[in-house]
């Protein structure tokens, strides 16, 4: 069998300390899963989880050059803790969460905010402020097997060197087990999943020729240039 039109390879990520990547499937994120950043978002402190998409085609590798884009003049940062699943399901506890979970990277949500704006006034989906091109850069995979599971931890993002973002991840609203019990409740988690976990208050626009770094203790760093 042959394909109407030109295939796609399959993204991925590298897995640390190994040959093998890591196939990326979906990317699913949780929305204003810290308190402090709920709060900068006019957000009440504990509602339900809820999720957004963006295509596995946004991924952008560590230490990658990616334009500025196109359509939006305020174009916004979001560094994260990225869990990726290793054994699908669906209603997975709390407690059996973990045994899902592949391994952790860290991540960068980056956002067309003011068309996301637009789409909250309006009433529509935020998808062309969430799910463009290059729009979820990603490290590489640090497997569970070799770093365990982080439960606490410095976050934070700097821009050429400054901090805009300093955190912990014991400050998300739900953790990342609850978030998969949630989540697997709504879809069916596969192997190549994404959950990029939230990111604390202190989000801000970039600019052209700026570069981007973010660190999770335990984890590891993420530097994304914008040109």
């Amino acid at each position: 069998m042959g394909f109407a039109v030109p295939a796609y390879d399959t993204p991925s990520l590298p897995v640390a300390g190994s040959e093998d990547r890591f196939p990326v499937r979906r990317i699913y994120c949780v929305g204003r899963n810290y308190i402090a950043h709920a709060r900068e978002m006019g957000a009440d402190e504990r509602e339900p989880p809820f999720f957004f998409l963006k295509p596995n085609d946004a991924i952008v590798q560590n230490g990658a050059s990616i334009p500025y884009p196109v359509a939006t003049e305020d174009y916004h940062y979001e560094g994260e803790l990225v869990a990726a699943i290793g054994k699908g399901g669906e209603n997975i506890s709390v407690d059996d969460a973990n045994d899902h979970i592949f391994g952790y990277g860290v991540g960068l949500d980056m956002t067309r905010r003011d068309l996301q704006e637009t789409a909250k006034q309006m009433r529509r989906p935020w998808d062309m402020g969430k799910g463009f091109d290059q729009s979820a850069p990603c490290s590489e995979i640090y497997p569970a097997s070799k770093i365990g599971h982080p439960k606490d931890g410095a976050l934070w993002l700097k821009v050429n060197g400054e901090i805009r973002q300093s955190s912990d991840i014991n400050l998300m609203i739900w953790n990342i087990p609850e978030s998969i019990a949630y989540l697997s409740g709504l879809m069916r988690l596969e192997p190549g999943d994404l959950i990029y976990t939230g990111t604390p208050d202190g989000v801000g626009a970039v600019k052209a020729g700026e570069t981007i770094d973010v660190h999770v203790d335990g984890v590891c760093d993420l530097t994304i240039h914008i040109t």
